[in-house]
């Protein structure tokens, strides 16, 4: 039924649910597994030589737990022997950086998780889950962790 699962990771234990769900659904319908990780832009300063030092610490460290994540998402393809495609992408706002993928990657579906690392900050700012939910123009799934 569904061809090209999207599924925005954020290395958390739902997410990892997310992610052997979509891998399960595309592989009893022989689609396919798309993973995103959604970096928030550095909080650049514009400061001398210590923002660039700030800034590729940072970029190293979000590179390597992204990666991280996705490989939780391709291991769980693998498992599964589900075509497997995986980016890391930077945006301001997660749900859009979601959507934009889902759009970019001619996705039928989005498999996400219902939270993720965000905690009280999720309960304030509202999720991104709901936010994903409210501005699809695609299914989406969430799956409770």
């Amino acid at each position: 039924m569904f061809k090209k699962i999207l599924v925005p990771t954020d290395g958390s234990e739902v997410g990892h649910q997310a992610a052997a769900t979509a891998a399960q659904m595309a592989s009893e319908s022989g689609g396919q597994v798309v993973g995103v990780y959604v970096i928030d832009p550095f909080p650049y300063i514009g400061i001398g030589d210590a923002s660039a030092v700030g800034l590729q610490a940072y970029l190293s460290d979000a590179k390597r737990v992204a990666g991280d994540a996705l490989d939780s998402v391709a291991n769980a393809c693998r498992a599964k022997n589900v075509p497997f495609a995986g980016d890391t992408i930077e945006r301001n706002l997660v749900w859009e950086g979601i959507l934009e993928t889902a759009k970019a990657e001619g996705c039928d579906l989005i498999v996400m998780g219902s939270h993720g690392r965000q905690g009280v900050k999720a309960l304030i700012l509202g999720s991104v889950a709901q936010k994903v939910l409210t501005h699809a123009h695609i299914p989406v799934l969430i799956v409770k962790g």
